[in-house]
């Protein structure tokens, strides 16, 4: 297991502290601001935490209020708000500073069969047929912004392999859509919870920016001031977060310097395992 995975598992490894209340730190990478993704999967720990092991979460929709703080721990405050027969409701609010960063409901269920259907998987190239990220640093890195070089040396728990590049180099006008092959980049636990905690970590990746594409440009332009207000998480099936998975991302309209974006996740043989979406900031900075 590499060192980045280890230090997520550590991460979303929350400390108890008092009846419904725990505590995540965060990684000192020097980010100016908490990676939401961090906050979805440590809020989701913590509501996993008080529901009992015969119950998995199936939703998920969380609402971001603040920018973290890297330097400051996070505590986390889990509402039991219901226990019935098949379902189990938790609330949580992550908090720093006496103020609220993140809210989330999240819903489990027990495991129940039942009628099914799903959309089909795009026909795109697997991962075995697309560079790793090790080639396309040795061959493309240098010829990046530095800013995008600076995302992609550093070492990630979530290994990633776009299926086009266009987007990372270019200010191309492109459609409204890309597709990543993620997982995470050692072995997890066979603790199916953890498996679900670290892809609402990686749901977090590619959505923003999917609404970028039509405007040629990205989160990375300093002419873009980015951030996730919501995220929303459906999980369908079950699956282990370190096979790859494709994560199909669009996205249906950009208005009020808000994006709208939706995403899917398929295993490597089509199933649908999860789904997600997402609105985010995406201003224009203004020049004064």
């Amino acid at each position: 297991m590499n060192t980045a995975i280890e230090n997520l598992l550590q991460i979303l490894d929350l400390e108890p502290l008092e009846h419904n209340l725990f505590r995540g730190r965060s990684p000192q990478v020097g980010w100016q601001r908490v990676f939401g993704g961090q906050v979805i999967g440590q809020a989701l720990v913590a509501a996993s935490r008080t529901v009992v092991e015969d119950r998995h979460v199936h939703s998920l929709h969380g609402y971001f209020m603040r920018p973290g703080d890297p330097e400051v721990p996070i505590v986390y405050e889990v509402d039991r708000i219901r226990d019935g027969g098949s379902f189990t409701t938790r609330r949580v609010v992550a908090i720093q500073h006496g103020k609220a960063i993140f809210s989330m409901s999240a819903s489990f269920q027990v495991v129940e069969e039942g009628l099914e259907h799903q959309i089909e998987m795009p026909d795109v190239p697997k991962p075995d047929e697309l560079p790793s990220e090790r080639e396309l640093k040795d061959k493309f890195l240098s010829m990046a912004p530095e800013n995008v070089r600076n995302y992609w040396e550093r070492e990630r728990p979530i290994e990633i392999r776009p299926v086009e590049l266009t987007h990372y180099f270019s200010d191309k006008v492109l459609p409204p859509r890309q597709y990543i092959w993620v997982r995470a980049s050692g072995e997890l636990p066979d603790d199916e919870r953890i498996h679900q905690c670290v892809l609402a970590y990686a749901s977090d990746m590619a959505l923003l920016d999917t609404s970028l594409f039509p405007h040629g440009t990205s989160v990375f332009s300093p002419k873009i001031q980015a951030a996730s207000l919501d995220h929303a998480m459906w999980f369908h099936r079950p699956f282990r977060a370190d096979d790859w998975l494709l994560y199909a991302t669009d996205s249906v309209s950009t208005s009020g310097s808000r994006g709208m974006n939706r995403g899917s996740l398929f295993t490597l043989d089509g199933k649908l395992v999860a789904s997600t979406a997402q609105e985010g900031l995406i201003r224009l900075r203004r020049k004064d």
